[in-house]
């Protein structure tokens, strides 16, 4: 009786012991996989922030879902097709061919990314029926991603007001329709 006892209570640690352990691999492993997709989505998003930078269309919209949406700032009509969004980022690009990033950092939580910077560029060729002004605007932004669980980008927001960017350039905003 003495040896079950004995028996039963080395079993009931072996068990307890494996199943904390067991518990702590999962944790471990839940916390290190979450961990990999946060770097991957800040990576993913640097990458996209860069390759506007370097005035790469394609590359700046390669990580996006089909169904992607832009909504910019709130200020302006939402965009959902990503060869038109290549387009206008093109003309932009264009428009401004200094364009450079500076003081880029990057945080990720959940499916999140933001990315802060500071953008800047002249305004030397014509944009959106706008004639250029050849001044520079430097401002810093904000741009927030979201991914989804297959770690491609769903959606785009920047937080600078069109305000900020019209008032350095010297232009009179377009009246909003």
């Amino acid at each position: 009786m003495k040896k079950l006892l004995i028996l039963s209570a080395i079993s009931a640690v072996a068990v307890g012991f494996l199943a904390s352990c067991s518990s702590k691999v999962s944790t471990a492993l839940t916390t290190d996989s979450t961990a990999t997709m946060l770097a991957k989505n800040k990576a993913t998003a640097l990458a996209s922030e860069y390759a506007m930078a370097k005035k790469d269309a394609d590359g700046a919209y390669k990580d996006c879902t089909a169904d992607f949406v832009d909504y910019g700032n709130g200020e302006g009509k939402v965009m959902k097709n990503l060869d038109s969004l290549k387009a206008s980022f093109k003309d932009f690009v264009a428009a401004f061919p200094d364009l450079k990033m500076d003081d880029v950092k990057a945080y990720a939580d959940s499916n999140s990314v933001v990315v802060t910077a500071v953008w800047s560029g002249t305004f030397t060729k014509e944009f959106m029926k706008i004639a250029p002004t050849k001044k520079m605007y430097k401002a810093p932004d904000a741009d927030i991603f979201t991914f989804n669980k297959d770690g491609k980008i769903t959606s785009h927001r920047s937080i600078q007001s069109e305000a900020t960017y019209f008032a350095q350039l010297g232009i009179t905003p377009p009246k909003k329709k």
